[in-house]
């Protein structure tokens, strides 16, 4: 459950930190139809990440900044200082959360597989197609960071 959870969820907040400063702070308006602009999506994703590593590992959720930069720095900082032993037994623990106004119940598999990271990606996936959609310049290995393509090659 850690190696599935944070280190995808701290390579993925340093992508959307490295995206942000690149685009700067105005892009980060930018917004597909009346979704959530993608600063917000990008701080959203940084919440998620904390709101599924967290009970899996039994900490507290806690609160993080509400500046962009800040926040993505803390929830790096605070997934890095997590260790495989607090994640044992994760996947069997009965983690009981919200989703906008449902009670859900989920074994800690399912949280992790079914409601976290989809909803991690989910956002990250908004603000990225939001400064796309806004002209931003990126690419897929902006995204992922694995990629390469020359220049002038779109995908």
């Amino acid at each position: 459950m850690y190696q599935a959870s944070v280190p995808v969820f701290r390579r993925y907040l340093a992508r959307m930190a490295e995206i942000a400063e690149r685009v700067g702070t105005e892009a980060l308006e930018a917004r597909i139809a009346d979704s959530l602009p993608a600063g917000q999506q990008f701080a959203m994703a940084a919440g998620f990440a904390l709101r599924i590593a967290c009970p899996l590992a039994g900490r507290e959720v806690p609160n993080l900044p509400s500046a962009l930069g800040p926040r993505l720095a803390v929830a790096r900082a605070m997934l890095g200082a997590m260790t495989p032993a607090e994640f044992e037994g994760a996947e069997a623990r009965i983690i009981r959360h919200e989703a906008g106004f449902a009670q859900i119940e989920q074994t800690g598999t399912d949280f992790l597989f079914l409601y976290g990271l989809p909803n991690f990606f989910f956002h990250l996936t908004m603000g990225y197609a939001a400064l796309r959609a806004a002209g931003g310049q990126l690419g897929k290995a902006d995204f992922d960071g694995f990629h390469s393509y020359p220049e002038g090659f779109s995908i």
